[in-house]
């Protein structure tokens, strides 16, 4: 089942990636960068899900849609 997913700033430094409706956060990363990597992994994961990234003010500055896998890939 698809799962989107927030990657915000931590109020302790670093940059945390949550599920939406998730009390707790997933992960916690000390850069954007490996957040949002973390992110993708984990909502390719969950079959696909959007990526909400926001900025150090909390807006949402960027999305990243991860689509679901093709459950019949071409045979090589």
């Amino acid at each position: 089942m698809p799962r989107d997913y927030e990657v915000t700033p931590s109020p302790d430094g670093g940059w945390n990636v949550i599920a939406d409706g998730a009390k707790r956060r997933s992960s916690h990363h000390d850069t954007q960068t490996a957040a949002h990597q973390a992110a993708r992994q984990l909502a390719a994961n969950a079959g696909g899900g959007e990526i909400r990234i926001h900025g150090r003010d909390g807006k949402i500055r960027q999305s990243d849609t991860i689509k679901k896998p093709d459950p019949f890939p071409p045979r090589g």
